[in-house]
């Protein structure tokens, strides 16, 4: 059995239309993933597990409201993370400005708002690079 290349983590269930943006992207570049709903706040401990022993290339972050996420994510790796953050009661920036004002030492790559398929997209580059 093939390795995931990816790893897509939501914060929340509510995020699964971004999931889907995500998945059909990756689907049709015949990107291996692996989907998981762990929140940062709610799971620090399984997230902490699963990013350690994920066998993974890249990480897709998808979180809304305070979006950490994609920080606490890469605050525990090397790999890319690439953020997405998810509309909500401040139409999103409130995620969009919590994952693009990382601190020095915790790159994350954001996308637009809800733009799960431009996250995908780049990890399809991310990973061509790695493979040429």
């Amino acid at each position: 059995m093939d390795l995931p290349e990816v790893a897509v983590i939501s914060g929340s269930e509510k995020d699964r239309e971004i999931v889907e943006k995500v998945r059909k992207v990756l689907q049709y570049h015949n990107v291996r993933a692996d989907y998981q709903v762990i929140s940062a706040h709610r799971d620090p401990d399984r997230l902490d597990l699963y990013v350690k022993n994920a066998p993974v290339s890249v990480f897709i972050a998808i979180a809304g409201l305070s979006a950490a996420l994609p920080g606490v994510i890469a605050s525990k790796t090397e790999k890319p993370v690439i953020g997405v953050p998810v509309s909500g009661i401040l139409l999103g920036f409130d995620a969009l400005l919590s994952i693009v004002q990382m601190p020095k030492g915790v790159p994350v790559a954001c996308v637009g708002v809800d733009n799960g398929e431009n996250a995908a997209l780049l990890a399809v580059r991310i990973l061509n690079l790695i493979k040429n």
